[in-house]
């Protein structure tokens, strides 16, 4: 991760500089408030850790502004004070953890990796495949054993719920939340048209079933 680093304290900010560096992580460093401001409105930065009382700008100020600007990284806010109400300004603030010194630099470095994972975007899945049928969610296309499969779009997103839950039932009341919105039983055959459709499509060509009922259970793709 790009770690921003800012401790006025010359001593601590080399050690953890180092053990950070040593963990894997790129880190920028500032020694008071003025300079951690620009670093952080100006360098692409995962997570900050901030002093608390600095020159120039305490970190209270630094924190204000850089949430003022629209910077949303998580920030860990180091401090000596180490009252309840100190912790609670620093987080009203915006701040995302705070950590009372003196501190063991594991606590630090599990609390900065903490945060990394929690604003890290999630995975985007664009593809999908269960039972040798293939999704691809971007292109908006499906293959059985290689074989394009034309499918109009409430039975595409019919199959993308079962096989995003490949080798588990889906029950009707789910089907009716997920694909069509519904939060309520309309008392149609609307699930039960469309997988016979769907159900066609897929096996057209003599192939086995691709999708199995159980009466009073729901559906489901074999993950295999």
């Amino acid at each position: 991760m790009r770690i921003l680093l800012a401790e006025d304290d010359k001593d601590t900010r080399q050690f953890v500089e180092r053990g950070l560096g040593e963990l894997g992580h790129n880190v920028i460093s500032a020694a008071n408030g003025e300079d951690a401001l620009h670093c952080a409105l100006t360098e692409a930065i995962d997570v900050i850790v901030l002093d608390r009382m600095m020159p120039l700008l305490d970190g209270f100020s630094v924190l204000k502004r850089l949430r003022a600007g629209g910077i949303t990284a998580p920030v860990l806010m180091l401090t000596a004070l180490g009252r309840i109400e100190d912790r609670v300004d620093g987080l009203e603030a915006g701040a995302d953890d705070y950590l009372v010194k003196p501190f063991a630099f594991s606590e630090l470095a599990a609390r900065i990796q903490a945060l990394g994972r929690r604003s890290a975007p999630a995975a985007v899945t664009t593809k999908l495949s269960a039972g040798g049928i293939e999704m691809d969610l971007l292109a908006r296309e499906v293959r059985r054993e290689g074989k394009l499969v034309h499918l109009h779009p409430r039975e595409f997103r019919l199959l993308e719920e079962l096989i995003r839950h490949a080798g588990e039932f889906v029950t009707r009341t789910m089907l009716l939340e997920r694909v069509w919105d519904f939060h309520f039983d309309p008392q149609t055959k609307i699930i039960e048209t469309h997988m016979s459709r769907l159900r066609a499509k897929l096996n057209e060509g003599q192939q086995a079933d691709a999708i199995e009922t159980v009466r009073g259970v729901g559906y489901r793709i074999r993950a295999t």
